[in-house]
């Protein structure tokens, strides 16, 4: 989005920006009291904001401020996100904030502004972000090819063991590799990887996480040297407008994800990234930012949510872990998940919380569950759904796992 006769020297921080018209606005350092990515929304939201400045800005001389307003998010190609405010006590002034996310500081800025030329510019707020889509998928056309509809998997992962053993489950995963198109890259949300905000590793080379403790050393000497895909993270950060989503290049391949690809690709010859899990927002949320991933599988993109359905290791019967045992409440409760799963009754699985003691108790914390998620939001009406290994582990765990395909 373009302003006209707005023009300003950058290069002065916490200062006035100066403006054509000649009027003067404090540049004021802002925090907003709610975190950042609970207040922006999708292009076009509406959304109110409580906004509180620190401090007096001594070089500005602008007092401290505590006040709310009603704003529109816009993302920029350079991802330097905008929210802009129309002032509610002069019509024509609009804020634009410029949000540094790394310092969590925000930068206010006053233009000038008629307020039908405002609203105009809001009717164009769709299209930049069906651009920004585009433009992200358009990148990853040098890198990835356009491919028939990949499947979708969600992997009940269970122990690290599994990692290393074999059983059942192992010979699960390794046969439904079989039933799919070689992918390009890969795309995991793993139970183990929860952060504040919404993030996807960015890394070259990630590393192997051996996230646990107490196992055989065999386990942790295990590495699964896969890429990565910078290319494929900056894509994803480009799609998803639900969220911010940041670039790591700190986290690597969590047990969620490494210990369930290497029986479907053990040769380690294709690129993974792996998306965190925002532990501060709904399961509505999650539901709807994964739908905007569904354009990656028509790049090849093999998305995996990797998690359990039924997980609760507080409840699990240690003297049953080698028989086929589930506690009532969680077979009650698997049984109702599969029966929404395959009626595509998405709702109830979202407001799971609603469906009584039973959910209650195999879903005690959520990020396991929220990959089975990811995994439905990208289905389409006329896909089919396939359950395997589908058998409870010591009473209170399902291993049970899915493929979404046309």
């Amino acid at each position: 989005m373009q302003f006209q006769n707005a023009a300003f020297n950058t290069q002065i921080k916490y200062r006035q920006y100066r403006i054509q018209y000649g009027v003067i606005g404090c540049a004021i350092r802002y925090r907003y009291i709610q975190k950042l990515p609970a207040v922006l929304a999708d292009y076009g939201t509406v959304y109110n904001a409580d906004i509180t400045s620190d401090e007096a800005d001594a070089e500005s001389g602008c007092p401290p401020v505590r006040h709310k307003q009603t704003g529109i998010f816009v993302s920029q190609p350079d991802k330097r996100e905008m929210i802009i405010f129309e002032q509610p006590s002069q019509h024509r002034y609009i804020s634009i904030f410029k949000a540094n996310f790394e310092k969590d500081i925000i930068y206010s800025i006053i233009f000038l502004m008629d307020r039908k030329q405002f609203l105009k510019s809001l009717a164009i707020l769709p299209l930049i972000g069906t651009t920004m889509k585009l433009n992200a998928l358009s990148s990853l056309a040098g890198s990835l090819n356009n491919t028939a509809k990949m499947p979708v998997l969600f992997l009940g992962h269970g122990s690290p063991m599994n990692a290393i053993e074999e059983n059942e489950f192992v010979t699960g995963f390794r046969n439904i590799s079989t039933t799919i198109p070689k992918p390009q890259a890969i795309l995991c949300i793993s139970a183990h990887w929860e952060t504040r905000g919404t993030f996807v590793t960015a890394m070259e080379k990630p590393k192997t996480i051996h996230d646990f403790g107490g196992f055989p050393k065999e386990l942790y000497e295990v590495q699964y040297p896969a890429k990565g895909s910078p290319e494929l993270a900056k894509a994803t950060q480009t799609l998803v407008t639900k969220a911010i989503v940041g670039l790591d290049d700190k986290w690597g391949l969590d047990h969620g994800a490494w210990s369930v690809i290497k029986h479907l690709y053990p040769n380690a010859d294709i690129p993974v990234i792996e998306m965190s899990l925002d532990y501060t927002q709904p399961p509505q949320y999650h539901y709807e930012l994964a739908q905007e991933l569904k354009a990656l599988r028509e790049k090849g993109v093999l998305i995996i949510g990797s998690g359990n359905m039924v997980h609760n290791l507080r409840m699990v019967a240690w003297n049953k872990l080698n028989e086929d045992f589930a506690f009532d409440w969680a077979i009650e409760a698997s049984e109702k998940m599969k029966g929404f799963i395959l009626n595509d009754d998405h709702s109830s699985l979202i407001h799971y919380s609603r469906q009584g003691k039973p959910f209650q108790l195999s879903i005690p914390s959520p990020e396991h569950y929220l990959p089975l998620l990811y995994a439905l939001a990208l289905k389409d009406i006329h896909e089919d759904i396939t359950l395997f290994n589908d058998k409870p582990v010591g009473g209170s765990l399902t291993m049970t796992s899915l493929k979404i395909s046309s």
